[in-house]
């Protein structure tokens, strides 16, 4: 395709991305992070550490550089540096790094205030570091800190510094938007106007997202002629974090179509939950492209335009991202959304059976719980298993269980069209329970069998805490059995189970 432009993508989770408030990454989970992104992610470059930091930063920066060399991957890997006399230069030797980003001021009034320079005195300084670097193999990026300010406030200085940049040995000039102060229209406007003046020049643009408007600096740049953005993963970075790398990369693929990047999208979501994973901070649930709920269809009326030519689809295919599209079982649910988390498990229920069991989750969802596939056959199990006639019922019952007291309960039961009502403690308020029912039975001249076994356990393969499943083993003289009761609270999971029993011997 004629005009298609290739744009390159630094990662600087490692850098700016731990700048993020309590993270630090170990040097292991530096390493680790570093390979995933440029040989699973396929980002072009990244940016992995601040220079003089620490020793462990060292170590760290030393372990990469180490892989990165044997690898081919060392040209990739960059540091931030500063102008400090030869400093941060030594550190990268040591290091064994060959890319620079130097840290300058882009704005007169940080030059002015911060480091109380002239412009001649500070581009003489950086010439100074640049020279050095050279004549040791690093070659140089250069920063313009508060670049964005500079262009709104004065303009004049940072031609200034462009026009002195020209002149040195620089392979990229650097754009941030330091304080995430940009608006969409002056992120196009300023890199336009950049790039119009300096056309032969490399642009990298950095983002911010502090009024959230990373993604949309982030493609407004892009479309002025950047020739490259800096991301991170999970869109980390120091106060509000950067543009992020998922929702960039998707609106670039989706929508700038004269646009082509390298980075491979299928490993978005894995590269992504690592670092939440190492990093501590989780990833919003409503988060774009990588939260836990973004292909998750909650309501019934979705999930049955999925299954009507797939009328709720969009470009945003979880598949493209290594996802899968889920169907959320809750109040709002309905039956299709039941239909689709069956037919991914292999199951088929007939209709009659399908209300019944879209009833219990809409009961469950009642009570705020979180139903998963998983959940399913186990829902299906409890509510399908009825192969007696439903003659006892437990109406209602109160748990008592207070401190010093011993637990009590009150319950009312059904026992075909008589009504009993009985108070009872025990050792427990499952215990109390069991007491009331068996003076109820007695009254009847019903001996109930002995409870021999009793396991509580959440489903294999749930992933949920919305259900409980209690197995309760009885016996009675002519055999022993088994009765199941499904619920989100423990106790009354116990006292479903109970129920099953009372009309199987009633019956």
């Amino acid at each position: 395709m004629s005009g298609v432009k290739h744009i390159e993508i630094m990662d600087t989770t490692l850098r700016d991305g731990e700048q993020t408030s309590t993270v630090s990454f170990s040097a292991s989970e530096k390493l680790t992070i570093a390979k995933l992104l440029l040989e699973e992610l396929k980002v072009d470059r990244i940016e992995i550490a601040s220079a003089r930091v620490s020793e462990g930063e060292l170590q760290a920066v030393k372990d990469i550089t180490d892989w990165a060399s044997k690898n081919n991957y060392i040209e990739a890997v960059e540091v931030l540096t500063f102008v400090d006399k030869g400093l941060s230069i030594k550190w990268m030797i040591e290091a064994g790094a060959k890319v620079q980003n130097l840290l300058t001021k882009g704005s007169l009034n940080h030059l002015t205030h911060q480091l109380k320079k002239t412009p001649n005195q500070h581009f003489k300084e950086i010439e100074n570091n640049i020279t050095l670097a050279k004549k040791h193999d690093i070659k140089t990026n250069v920063y313009l800190e508060d670049w964005s300010n500079g262009m709104r406030n004065s303009k004049a200085y940072v031609y200034e510094f462009l026009d002195f940049l020209k002149t040195q040995d620089v392979a990229r000039i650097m754009l941030p938007d330091t304080l995430g102060v940009l608006t969409p229209k002056e992120s196009f406007d300023f890199i336009k106007e950049i790039k119009d003046t300096y056309p032969d020049l490399h642009f990298d643009f950095h983002t911010h997202n502090d009024y959230d408007l990373g993604v949309s600096n982030a493609m407004e740049g892009v479309k002025a002629g950047a020739d490259g953005l800096h991301l991170t993963v999970n869109g980390m970075g120091e106060r509000a974090g950067n543009a992020p790398m998922s929702s960039t990369i998707a609106v670039i693929n989706d929508f700038m179509p004269e646009i082509k990047i390298g980075v491979n999208e299928k490993m978005l979501y894995t590269v992504s939950k690592l670092v939440e994973n190492f990093s501590g901070v989780m990833i919003p649930a409503n988060k774009p492209i990588i939260g836990a709920n973004v292909f998750t269809q909650t309501a019934g009326i979705h999930a049955d335009g999925d299954n009507k030519k797939n009328l709720y689809f969009s470009d945003l295919m979880p598949e493209r991202f290594g996802r899968k599209r889920q169907y959320a079982l809750g109040k709002s649910s309905g039956k299709a959304n039941i239909q689709k988390n069956l037919q991914q498990l292999g199951l088929q229920l007939d209709e009659e059976d399908l209300k019944k069991v879209t009833q219990r989750i809409i009961e469950l969802g009642d009570k705020k719980q979180v139903v998963t596939k998983e959940d399913l056959p186990y829902i299906i199990s409890d509510v399908l298993d009825r192969t007696y006639e439903e003659k006892v019922k437990v109406n209602s019952y109160v748990l008592t269980h207070s401190k010093g007291l011993k637990p009590s309960t009150t319950v009312s039961i059904t026992i075909e069209d008589e009504t009993f009502e009985e108070n009872s403690q025990g050792d427990g308020q499952y215990d109390a329970f069991m007491n009331a029912v068996k003076s109820i039975f007695k009254s009847k001249k019903i001996v109930l069998p002995s409870l021999i076994d009793y396991a509580v356990r959440i489903p294999p393969g749930s992933n949920s805490d919305a259900l409980c499943e209690t197995i309760i083993t009885w016996k009675n003289p002519e055999k022993e059995f088994k009765t199941r009761g499904l619920d989100s609270d423990q106790t009354v999971s116990a006292i479903k189970a109970t129920e099953k029993m009372l009309n199987i011997i009633i019956n």
